[in-house]
């Protein structure tokens, strides 16, 4: 009996012994696993926050293209066709009078363009934009599409960050925000504006808001790349080695005293990125060595200074996708400048004059940059979309042959990466001036975008100002029936 106890306790009494030895000996490796994370956290690079990121779901898209043509195109003289409109022309609208934005309006008024259909679909286009029409098998058209305001300003603001009013994200920001980028040399989100100026608002279009500045698009085209680029005189490719493997020693050394500053590390990266870039923006936007027959397909051999000028820039636009760079948004058309018309779409005087100006500009590149990303199999993972903040009347301007500002239902379109071509989704009433079916949102443009992109809308969020912030707001369903 004796013997068994003794046996017992020598057994507990070892046991309890092996337990906190091991337990200090635990402790030990927990410790010391701290000190080794610590250390390995002070010696490692700070991470860029353009880092490539996963999206929340398999995506078809992989990067987007926007044009904007600013000024607000006509859908009735471009790619909603309405042959009621036709049959009643120089009549006056049934019902009550629209409302208007700038004086009042006449009688109902057909385009001056002749309407063709196109394609395999039979898509009626006008003959404003032959060779873009010849790509609407590619092509998804929602002509139902709403905004919320009936003035340029905030109507570009929706069309590029969901709200009216200045100081929100833009959807190159959100994108590159919820996706990072993948490429090391140039910006996730590039901005090419039109040669002849900024569009209304200027960089608000394009401003990253509340997300962190790192998210913001950057603005260069071929004519007017990023200025000081050029490496000091003097200096040579050994000796700027060697400065900045000082000064990222010095950034790592901040970096071991203050953990927890995410703000060093996002201009750290920016900085590194502007001084990469110093080899990298002059090639992608020196369009020389293309080829002939590219420059000719784009029309950048036009002696049309602004047509070329925009077929140079639909060219950098492709580089810029071939090089990772995530988001570019692309115009066509800035703000008008004493003369109606003349630098934009805005046509309340002489749309056809107007027109004839600004569509052989937009046609040729435009339908040349769907062609040349199609036949180098980049159009199955590029999105490409065509905007433009809201329509116009179908009446006449009183004593002009234009048209009036209408936000009640304009046409948008998209192609490539999950879009079905050779679609129209929704549609504007027998005049084309109301949206009367599958009628669509901005919002819901936006969340079909995002959702192309791999990204749930109502989950992309940013805190801010006590709400969690989405692209979408409050709004949005994605448009089914444009997707393959």
């Amino acid at each position: 009996m004796t013997d068994d106890f003794d046996v017992v306790s020598r057994r507990r009494w070892l046991d309890r012994r092996q337990f906190m030895g091991s337990m200090g000996s635990g402790l030990g490796s927990i410790a010391l696993a701290c000190l080794l994370n610590e250390e390995a956290m002070a010696y490692a690079p700070p991470a860029s926050p353009l880092s490539p990121k996963l999206p929340m779901f398999p995506a078809k898209a992989k990067r987007i293209i926007q044009i904007f043509c600013p000024g607000a195109v006509s859908q009735l003289d471009t790619f909603d066709y309405k042959p009621e409109l036709i049959k009643m022309h120089d009549q006056p609208m049934p019902g009550a009078p629209p409302t208007t934005f700038q004086g009042t309006n006449g009688n109902l008024m057909k385009s001056p363009y002749n309407w063709v259909q196109k394609g395999k679909s039979g898509k009626w286009v006008t003959d404003m934009l032959p060779l873009i029409g010849d790509c609407v098998d590619d092509i998804a058209f929602i002509h139902s599409m709403t905004a919320r305001s009936n003035t340029h300003g905030p109507g570009l603001l929706q069309m590029n960050t969901g709200y009216v009013f200045d100081g929100f994200p833009s959807v190159g920001a959100w994108v590159t925000y919820a996706l990072g980028t993948a490429s090391q040399d140039l910006p996730a989100f590039v901005v090419i504006p039109d040669m002849r100026g900024m569009p209304p608002n200027g960089p608000s279009n394009w401003m990253s808001g509340f997300l962190p500045a790192a998210y913001q698009g950057t603005s260069f085209n071929t004519d007017q790349p990023i200025a000081d680029l050029k490496s000091p005189s003097g200096s040579s490719n050994s000796s700027e080695k060697r400065v900045r493997g000082f000064l990222q020693h010095m950034n790592s050394e901040y970096d071991n005293q203050n953990p927890g500053y995410s703000e060093l590390a996002a201009r750290v990266s920016a900085y590194e990125l502007a001084a990469r870039m110093q080899l990298s923006a002059p090639e992608v936007t020196d369009i020389s060595k293309e080829s002939p027959e590219t420059l000719r397909m784009y029309g950048a051999d036009s002696p049309n200074p602004l047509k070329a000028g925009y077929a140079r820039n639909s060219i950098l636009a492709r580089r810029l996708i071939e090089r990772g760079v995530r988001f570019v948004e692309l115009y066509c058309g800035s703000r008008a400048s004493g003369v109606d018309g003349l630098l934009n779409w805005d046509a309340h005087r002489t749309l056809k004059a107007d027109y004839d100006r600004h569509g052989p500009i937009l046609d040729q590149p435009t339908a040349a940059l769907l062609k040349d990303l199609k036949q180098r199999g980049l159009l199955e993972d590029t999105l490409v979309l065509w905007t433009t903040e809201f329509g116009r009347m179908p009446m006449h301007q009183t004593g002009t042959a234009g048209r009036d500002h209408n936000p009640a239902g304009f046409t948008v379109w998209m192609a490539g990466a999950g879009v079905k071509g050779g679609v129209s989704h929704g549609a504007t009433d027998d005049f084309g001036y109301r949206a009367t079916q599958d009628v669509t949102t901005v919002y819901d443009f936006h969340a079909t975008v995002l959702h192309l992109l791999g990204l749930d809308h109502k989950k992309l969020t940013y805190y801010h100002d006590g709400l969690k912030r989405r692209l979408t707001d409050v709004y949005g369903e994605v448009i089914k029936p444009v997707l393959a």
